[in-house]
């Protein structure tokens, strides 16, 4: 079995066919049943670069999210970082220090009944750390002037309150930051901003990002790997050049032919690939193939078989499909529509 792990080095966050599944109550009847919503995942983060993690709403990716960061247990599987395991809730005030998350809506995230000081100040209070200076430092880094300290996050821009989020995830100097559709609530501006920002951190910090969002071009411009994720699996891994320009995994077609292009003399000559049917259950999911409910590639071995992750063009480029090599051909199937003829990976877009 390819789990789509290569060689590790002590400074990496490795995740080994990690399971976070649920006890739900059934729609009918007082027995449960299980939701499957982390289905064994496997990849590794290197030190100072960027994972950017993409798929539909309902995935996984923030239940991955916070099974790594440890506020949802993992079923099983496992979470090494620089070579030692990290158990679920059980975690030293060290292994938490080291990973901490940024989350989506800063409005949510940060408390409204403390200042930004105190915001800040919080973690390194439970952590038993706490210093002015350290907070003012933080504030500093992410583009704050620490005299906005005495005021509530009420009073701060959407952009400013997440800024303020991102310095109280590196007031503890963590080496990896999770951050969990960080810039989707912020105006395109904003966005750039804090993007250029976490960038410049990045590398004044070597830190280390597992960036999840649903903006492909995000994705394109932070990071230097992407993994694409279905239905609690991770379908397709490999660099960003690999996934964006020339994806092998049908979903990942899908995804991108529906990036809009502004020039027509470009969109006329790519497939256009539309997915219907929604997304399946994660407590029913298909047999074999998750994807193949959707899937324009689909034949009778999907239903049968799970495809594992295996390389493709290159051996860091893995894809979950048993029909990778193949491409649309500009007839119409179920769940696709072309408008011409594609012979390569790199036409698709």
């Amino acid at each position: 079995m390819n789990t789509g792990i290569s060689r590790y080095e002590p400074d990496t966050l490795a995740v080994d066919d990690l399971h976070t599944h649920f006890r739900v109550p059934k729609a009918s009847g007082w027995r449960k049943e299980t939701l499957r919503a982390v289905n064994g995942v496997s990849f590794t983060l290197t030190r100072g670069t960027t994972l950017g993690l993409v798929g539909e709403s309902g995935c996984g990716k923030s239940t991955l999210a916070r099974t790594l960061i440890g506020l949802i247990p993992a079923t099983r599987g496992k979470i090494r970082l620089k070579d030692r395991p990290l158990r679920g809730k059980r975690r030293t005030s060290e292994e938490r220090r080291a990973m901490q998350i940024v989350f989506q809506d800063p409005y949510a995230s940060l408390d409204p009944r403390l200042t930004v000081h105190e915001v800040i100040a919080e973690p390194l209070r439970i952590n038993r750390c706490y210093s002015r200076i350290r907070v003012d430092e933080a504030m500093e880094s992410v583009g704050l002037t620490p005299a906005l300290g005495s005021r509530k996050p009420t009073d701060l821009s959407g952009g400013q309150r997440q800024r303020v989020a991102i310095a109280r995830a590196l007031a503890l100097e963590p080496e990896i930051l999770i951050l969990d559709e960080a810039v989707s609530a912020l105006d395109v501006s904003i966005q750039a901003q804090v993007l250029n920002l976490l960038n410049r951190l990045q590398r004044q910090l070597e830190l280390t990002y597992l960036f999840i969002s649903h903006n492909i071009s995000v994705i394109r411009y932070v990071s230097d790997r992407v993994a694409v994720m279905y239905l609690g699996r991770i379908v397709e891994i490999g660099s960003c050049e690999q996934i964006l320009d020339r994806p092998h995994h049908p979903y990942t077609q899908s995804l991108l032919s529906a990036i809009p292009l502004p020039d027509p003399r470009v969109r006329h000559k790519r497939a256009r690939i539309i997915l219907e049917g929604e997304l399946p259950n994660p407590i029913a999911p298909p047999s074999g193939c998750v994807f193949r409910t959707r899937c324009f590639k689909v034949r009778e071995e999907c239903a049968i078989t799970v495809p594992e992750l295996e390389p493709q063009a290159s051996a860091d480029h893995l894809a979950a499909c048993f029909f990778a090599e193949e491409r649309p051909v500009g007839v119409l199937q179920p769940g696709i529509q072309t408008v011409s003829n594609l012979a390569t990976a790199g036409e698709v877009l």
